[in-house]
Parts: C-alpha cells; structure tokens; sequence
C-alpha cells in the first residue's frame, strides 16, 4: 500500500499530457499488486491463490518498467528512481517468496 501512496505521489508531478498515459498505467499497477493478493487470499485452493499471486508480480515488474520510462523522460531524478526501484524489486522478492511457499 505504501507504493500505492508513493505511486500517486509521484505521478501528481508528472506532465498533464501523460495523465492518460503513462500515469494512469503506473496508478493501475501499483493498485493492482495489492487488490490482487488481497483478492486471491479470498480464494479457498492455494492453486487460486497462487494465479492471484502471479498477476500481483506481473504487475509489479509492469510497474518497474514504467519507472524506467518514467526515469528515461526525465519525470523523476535519479535519487527517486533508485529509491522506487529498491522498493519495487525488494517487493517483488517478497511477493516470489510468498509464491515459492505455496508450490512446494
């Protein structure tokens, strides 16, 4: 929740013209990683949570590319790139490890 935060944080600074492009997606994604593992632990197989799982670290590594471009336009500095991109890739090992727990 709190790259949610970070996420629409940042994109408030970003240029009016990629308010339905490149913000929007990175909003959809940073919302999406924990709608979706909040929606699989409803789920009652760990073979359905673990498709909800999946899709959360698909949308975070689509989140990380995003920061990229993001980097690559100039809309962030460095210091704030490599700082959501620790954040990013530290969650990301969360959400596999979560994931190995469940496929024996």
């Amino acid at each position: 929740m709190n790259l949610v935060d970070e996420t629409y944080t940042m994109i408030k600074t970003f240029p009016n013209a990629e308010q339905f492009n490149l913000s929007a997606q990175l909003a959809r994604c940073s919302v999406s990683i924990p709608s979706n593992i909040a929606e699989g632990t409803s789920k009652s197989t760990d073979k359905h949570l673990n498709r909800y799982i999946e899709n959360s670290l698909g949308s975070a590594f689509e989140w990380e590319t995003q920061l990229i471009v993001a980097y690559r336009q100039n809309y962030i500095d460095q210091k704030k790139f490599k700082d959501l991109e620790n954040k990013i890739q530290q969650l990301q090992k969360m959400i596999s490890g979560f994931q190995g727990g469940l496929n024996p």
